[in-house]
């Protein structure tokens, strides 16, 4: 993605690590996130084993997401004091016993446990693990790394569900299975974490001052709220429609299939990967204004499918939500990234991420919380409209903040 800004200066020591070590740290990356969207064709088979309603099920979502938040408050910071691979590693170990919770979930506590769990290891991941993929790039690469993370983070996503999915129709125990897939992937994960050329942090004695910022880094902030504002509307349509999707396929349009609920899930993020690649050498004010227009379009079309019946239109509803996200996503980690000085990078993106997964997580509980009093169909409208507003109002401000190229 074009950005003719001066980048954010780096150590003029930062060399680019082997290219083993950036294929690892995307694998690391891609296989969290796998596991971070999967259980959404499997809710419906938790909804049957367990009972709870649209509600709980919008609670459980938002219980990952608040195990994401609270590492995104800590594993930035901590990654850039002690290293990537002190924060990195311990992450990775709460997904694998995230894993074996899930095998073994016979309630809604042990179920949202694992989930917050889950959180957590996604939080470290998309933070410490961009991080730690942007430095493995050196200075020069910094714009294709970003670009990679959010690639990587995006395919994770996308085939999740469907082979999550894949198991829910012809397996016999598929929750099981799944996850004992799933536990093999995160070691994977964690050895390539292991494996990867990273330095030590440089802990700070308790007398010593932070490093000052660069002059140029007091303006970040700006970029920072406007990376968050897009962001924030891209990723709540993907949120609402993981949490909710499968509950609108089978109550709403009748569809039944968990092969149906993984594949459209998983062409809502590929649409998002896809878009990323076309566009990533325009400059931020387009993709931004891409984005944000897919965003508009995404809860257009989800009002028309919930109200009108139309399952083609809640298709092209997910494939432009996931357009969205993708765009979104991407415009902002670049933003931010090529923005930040070296040393206060990991912070920078787990605040990012912890201001676009806030809203991105009370959206769809309020909305899950609002179809249990009013129905599915109007509780989705409203979401849908809020969503479409907030990216319309915010959207003059993210372009300014994207001018500077």
């Amino acid at each position: 993605m074009s950005n003719r800004a001066t980048d954010a200066a780096g150590p003029p020591s930062a060399h680019a690590a082997p290219v083993w070590s950036i294929y690892a740290a995307a694998w690391m990356m891609t296989a969290v996130f796998i596991l971070s969207n999967s259980a959404t064709p499997l809710y419906v088979l938790w909804q049957r084993k367990i009972g709870f309603s649209h509600g709980t099920l919008a609670a459980i979502f938002a219980v990952y997401i608040l195990g994401l938040l609270l590492a995104l408050a800590f594993a930035g910071r901590l990654s850039d004091r002690w290293g990537r691979k002190a924060v990195l590693l311990p992450g990775l170990t709460i997904a694998i016993l995230a894993c074996l919770l899930f095998v073994t979930a016979s309630s809604v506590a042990a179920l949202s446990v694992a989930r917050f769990l889950m959180g957590i290891a996604v939080g470290v991941t998309v933070s410490a693990g961009t991080a730690a993929l942007v430095d493995l790039g050196g200075v020069k690469r910094r714009r294709n790394t970003a670009f990679a993370a959010s690639l990587s983070i995006a395919l994770g996503s996308a085939f999740g569900p469907m082979i999550s999915s894949i198991f829910a129709r012809f397996m016999p125990d598929p929750i099981v299975s799944f996850h004992c897939l799933g536990l093999a992937v995160v070691v994977s994960a964690f050895i390539a974490a292991l494996l990867l050329p990273l330095p030590k942090g440089q802990p700070r004695r308790k007398n010593e001052q932070a490093p000052a910022s660069p002059p140029r880094a007091r303006g970040r902030r700006s970029y920072l709220v406007g990376g968050i504002c897009i962001f924030a509307t891209g990723m709540a349509g993907t949120a609402f429609l993981l949490a909710l999707g499968p509950s609108l396929l089978m109550e709403v349009l009748q569809v039944k299939s968990p092969l149906i609920t993984g594949a459209t899930i998983c062409l809502m993020f590929l649409a998002g990967t896809a878009t990323q690649i076309m566009v990533r050498r325009l400059s931020l004010r387009a993709a931004f204004l891409i984005g944000a227009a897919a965003t508009v379009v995404a809860m257009a079309g989800l009002i028309v499918a919930v109200n009108a019946f139309i399952l083609s239109a809640l298709v092209v509803a997910m494939l432009a939500a996931g357009v969205g996200q993708g765009l979104s996503q991407l415009g902002s980690v670049t933003l931010v990234t090529l923005r930040v000085p070296v040393e206060r990078r990991a912070e920078e993106l787990a605040l990012l991420n912890m201001g676009a997964y806030l809203p991105a997580g009370l959206l769809p509980v309020c909305a899950g919380w609002l179809t249990d009093d009013v129905g599915l169909s109007a509780g989705t409208t409203a979401f849908a409209g809020i969503v479409a507003a907030a990216t319309i109002v915010s959207a003059p401000y993210v372009l300014a903040c994207a001018r500077a190229e």
